[in-house]
């Protein structure tokens, strides 16, 4: 690739996932040689490993105020996501069969509600706002006798909007079901309690804060019994069989404990270089549409449909000039399809079509943001000049 002397490498995809921090290495580094032993072995080197995996359960535990028994190790967010859902249907199916889910959660739920929908079970699926907000009152209209478990995201993945999750969760309580909220998004970015949300499950992974992929974690308040998900060993507390894996167990707990120590400071400049972009975008480029909430939402996130135009050939265009961004959740980035999440907030197809997702970290500068914002008016301009739509719009024929 030829590189002029204006070109720079941006890292605008946060959301899909983010540089280990070099501290987190160094906390995961000794157990990946020096204290390599087995977790679940009863000598030594076991024990030593053992007790990695303790002090990295009970801090985990502590930041978000939950007890250390109630926190199980995974493999990340989509195997908690499924664990959640599979085993609450799987152990409450003699109360009931009906499950609610928002319309807009991460492919991790909306696959696992497919599939439960196979094998007989109800789903409703709870409508949004153009804002990507769920209705209390719609969820209480939905909550029926055979409800056995609702799972709404705290914040979504595509467009940051943070969810009313207390309220919802009281709301079901009151009717006697469970909550779950899918947290993999909010966690290091928001404050997150499950004491102060009073959800009965939560979900996390390592990598969206700094932390490294492959690891995960689902709170499970006590007395919440689900049916296992992974079975064939005893680590867990019998509750997920396989290998625990020390290194990333440990580097999970470093990861979160930085993010929640320095939340507010990350967050006060992730938030200004975020509004710094949407600010120049809105006023430099016409014929955009800004989706999520404007407050309600992760500090870290700007989602902007740009009209006219594919946000695949914007998306593979940016990356040209070094600019890394996402046109959805990376989960789903395969897809040709417009993302659910802005077709159940209202978007058109077209205008779906053309969307991309910035998200930004704590290691960008407003240099990142003057340069991607300079390389998105090129770009838009050139895909909209070879635009049929565009032209379409321009002599009067079609309407916006």
């Amino acid at each position: 690739m030829n590189k002029n002397s204006n070109y720079r490498q941006v890292y605008l995809d946060h959301s899909a996932t983010t540089p280990v921090d070099e501290r987190v290495l160094n906390e995961m580094l000794p157990y990946f040689s020096d204290k390599f032993g087995n977790a679940n072995s009863i000598h030594g080197f076991g024990s030593e490993a053992a007790l990695a995996v303790d002090t990295a359960r009970r801090k985990i535990a502590k930041l978000i105020d939950a007890k250390h028994t109630e926190i199980y190790f995974t493999s990340g967010g989509t195997e908690a996501d499924n664990w959640a859902l599979k085993g609450v249907a799987f152990a409450r199916r003699d109360r009931g069969k009906h499950i609610i889910t928002s319309s807009i959660e991460h492919a991790a739920i909306m696959a696992s509600c497919k599939q439960l929908e196979a094998q007989g079970y109800e789903l409703t699926y709870l409508s949004v706002n153009e804002k990507g907000l769920v209705s209390p009152a719609e969820l209480k209209k939905a909550l029926r006798s055979d409800t056995i478990l609702v799972s709404v995201m705290l914040a979504n993945n595509e467009v940051g909007t943070v969810q009313p999750v207390k309220e919802l969760c009281e709301i079901t309580h009151e009717a006697g079901v469970l909550f779950h909220t899918d947290a993999v998004q909010a966690m290091g970015s928001i404050p997150v309690s499950v004491k102060d949300l009073g959800v009965d499950m939560l979900t996390f992974s390592a990598h969206k804060f700094y932390g490294p992929k492959g690891v995960g974690a689902l709170y499970i308040k006590g007395g919440v019994k689900p049916d296992k998900f992974v079975v064939g060993g005893h680590q867990e507390r019998t509750m997920r069989g396989g290998t625990t894996n020390v290194p990333c167990v440990a580097g999970m707990a470093k990861a979160l404990e930085l993010a929640v120590e320095n939340l507010d400071e990350n967050a006060k400049h992730i938030k200004s270089l975020r509004d710094y972009f949407v600010s120049e975008v809105e006023k430099k480029i016409p014929h955009v549409i800004y989706n999520g909430d404007r407050e309600k939402r992760l500090p870290q996130n700007a989602n902007f449909s740009f009209e006219f135009i594919e946000g695949e050939s914007l998306l593979l265009n940016l990356d040209l000039c070094g600019i890394a961004c996402s046109s959805g959740s990376a989960c789903s980035s395969g897809s040709l399809e417009p993302s659910h999440v802005l077709l159940a907030m209202g978007l058109k197809h077209e205008t779906a079509h053309g969307s991309i997702r910035f998200t930004f970290g704590k290691g960008n500068t407003k240099e990142d943001v003057d340069y991607t914002v300079e390389k998105l008016i090129e770009i838009v301009g050139k895909l909209r000049a070879i635009s049929p739509l565009f032209a379409e719009f321009k002599e009067g024929i079609i309407n916006v």
